[in-house]
């Protein structure tokens, strides 16, 4: 990915730190999810890919996330720049994506209400980090608890 593009990503998610959070949200004024939140900062770069939308706050959602990240401009990501997107798992089943920044992670929190700033280390096991690159590769997804 040239930098520049994982630099407008990164910054497309800075902007909206404070922003408030909404379960399938995608929108500054409506929120954001953390789902909402990627597919805001790929659209911003000119992405066109389809961002699963059919999901829930808790449940299974590895297939469809992976099957994004595999069937997309993506490659794995050996550890994030800024403008990569890493999924973390927050609880047994519920995983949560993020963007990475220079100085830590953008992330649309639940729990907090709106889109915030989480430096390094993250409290939670990564399941998984991808780089927009614009080439179609393979399997996306690792797990370190399998």
């Amino acid at each position: 990915m040239p930098d520049d593009l994982g630099a407008r990503i990164a910054a497309r998610a800075i902007s909206h730190i404070g922003a408030p959070f909404r379960l399938h949200g995608r929108s500054m004024g409506g929120g954001f999810d953390c789902i909402g939140l990627a597919a805001d900062a790929l659209s911003h770069v000119g992405f066109a890919g389809d961002i699963p939308a059919e999901y829930a706050l808790r449940g299974q959602f590895e297939r469809q996330l992976c099957a994004f990240f595999a069937s997309s401009a993506f490659a794995i990501a050996s550890s994030p720049n800024a403008g990569d997107f890493v999924a973390v798992r927050t609880a047994p089943r519920q995983l949560h994506l993020m963007i990475a920044t220079d100085t830590g992670f953008v992330h649309a929190h639940a729990g907090l209400r709106r889109v915030v700033l989480t430096p390094p280390p993250l409290p939670w096991p990564i399941f998984g980090r991808w780089r927009l690159i614009g080439e179609t590769h393979g399997n996306a997804c690792s797990d370190s608890r399998r």
